[in-house]
């Protein structure tokens, strides 16, 4: 696995920083494939240390983002975050590729041999709702989403027209997705 480091509000990135990191990921290095690349990205407000890291793997991203007091503590917890959401998409994955064989190429891509079964992790969809979509401007999807008291609104941008979203962040601001061509 690759790690790059980037730190933000004014931290620096300490070899010792470095080290903690990479030996706390390289524990659950095997259960990624060897040409993962993980973005490390720590920073402090105040008295809240946050580390955030994305793991690019061949057709996914996995990403976990912490805050405590302390980064060391951050650090344990962000690695176990990573460890259970790849555990969980393994046997998703695995399970998926029995039923059906166009997952079973991204499966054999992030495989390891004779992995433990945890058959308890099947999604289950309780809800479908179907609507139709106008087009719409970024900011009257905002509008619509909060008239909805929702955390995100899928709608068709009426400059592009392609699908966007637009969603709450924990900050308060809001996000937009745009597909890229």
């Amino acid at each position: 696995m690759r790690f790059s480091f980037i730190g933000k509000n004014n931290v620096t990135v300490t070899e010792a920083l470095k080290e903690k990191i990479t030996d706390k990921l390289g524990r659950i290095e095997k259960l990624f494939p060897a040409d993962s690349k993980a973005t490390v990205t720590l920073s402090v407000i105040k008295l809240s240390h946050t580390i955030e890291v994305t793991v690019t793997l061949p057709k996914r991203t996995l990403r976990a983002e912490v805050t405590k007091d302390d980064m060391y503590a951050a650090i344990d917890e962000v690695t176990d975050i990573l460890e259970n959401q790849m555990v969980k998409y393994k046997s998703r994955l695995r399970d998926k590729s029995r039923r059906d064989k166009t997952f079973a190429d991204e499966y054999q891509a992030i495989a390891l041999p004779e992995e433990p079964s945890d058959d308890g992790n099947e999604i289950n969809i309780t809800k479908e709702k179907h609507f139709i979509l106008k087009p719409m401007d970024p900011e009257e999807a905002v509008m619509e989403m909060e008239l909805l008291d929702h955390s995100f609104f899928v709608f068709k941008n009426a400059k592009t027209e392609m699908f966007n979203v637009v969603y709450k962040r924990k900050d308060g601001a809001y996000g937009l997705i745009e597909p890229e061509e």
